[in-house]
């Protein structure tokens, strides 16, 4: 596989694993498949089934807002997850069914893309990269490299923020600049030309439509 293009028509036919029954179709990623950042979250929600677009909901609204922040847009980075279909009920995948689909697809996009930095968004994308025993909370803002490589940073998934209230959830929202600026700054050091942000957040709900 060498392309984006080809591996995302063989995952939309994918029946692999019993989650394609109970979602709409599988949901792929979102931006550039030249950029040198990839964030990974956990897996598509409600909204994200029925738009096909990673982190287009709620928690990606607030992903926008914190990547604008530190001057990056969704269109000069690339958006994914380590599972591809929603579970049913929006259940927190397992570790052994994001094994499964991230080892089948993840690591293809992966090798395509050859990121030089990766966000884990969460937990599961953390335990997948560093294993079962790994917590976000213990893990969050340090730098390791996944067993395929890449330098990768951990930082808190933005359904969590969105969970939290008053001081903790401002002390959290501060994390989460530190690490994505840490991650911007990482990018740089190899690629110091590279164009993240454009003058204004891309608008994904004008360019997306529900999917039936």
């Amino acid at each position: 596989m060498n392309d984006l293009n080809s591996l995302a028509h063989d995952l939309d036919n994918c029946a692999s694993c019993p989650l394609r029954k109970d979602c709409i179709a599988p949901v792929g990623w979102f931006g550039d498949s030249h950029s040198p950042l990839v964030i990974v979250g956990e897996g598509p929600g409600g909204v994200e089934d029925e738009y096909g677009c990673p982190l287009i909901g709620p928690s990606g609204q607030l992903l926008d807002k914190a990547l604008w922040s530190v001057k990056i847009t969704r269109e000069h980075i690339l958006t994914t997850n380590v599972i591809k279909c929603r579970p049913k009920g929006n259940r927190t995948p397992t570790p052994e069914e994001a094994k499964i689909c991230a080892d089948k697809w993840l690591t293809q996009e992966l090798a395509i893309i050859q990121p030089k930095a990766i966000i884990a968004l969460g937990g599961v994308a953390l335990k997948y990269f560093r294993g079962p025993q790994a917590r976000i909370t213990q893990e969050r803002g340090k730098w390791f490299r996944t067993p395929q490589g890449y330098d990768a940073i951990a930082t808190f998934h933005p359904s969590y923020l969105l969970r939290l209230t008053g001081k903790a959830q401002i002390a959290a929202k501060w994390d989460v600049f530190h690490d994505l600026q840490a991650a911007r700054a990482k990018v740089l050091e190899t690629v110091p030309d590279y164009h993240f942000c454009s003058d204004q957040p891309y608008p994904l709900f004008r360019h997306f439509t529900k999917r039936n």
